[in-house]
């Protein structure tokens, strides 16, 4: 929830965030654009460690901003 909150308060980010969606997840009941679970426990597992752990607002936004500023040096 924290996560959420936190990637609400930076609408900058929202594109970013959206490009995690998979497609189609209009399709899927309950309709919700969140990454697939095993790419969260992917990401979760290797900033947090074997024990994974809840994601953090502050990560969560750090980990956005991160992949913002990938996307513009693939350019």
């Amino acid at each position: 929830m924290r996560a959420a909150l936190a990637l609400l308060a930076r609408p900058t980010l929202w594109p970013t965030a959206a490009r995690l969606a998979p497609p189609g997840w209009w399709r899927r009941w309950p309709p919700r654009p969140l990454p697939p679970a095993e790419y969260v426990r992917f990401r979760t597992q290797t900033m947090y460690g074997d024990d994974g752990g809840r994601l953090a607002g502050d990560d969560l936004v750090a980990y956005l901003e991160w992949c913002r500023r990938m996307r513009y040096r693939a350019r």
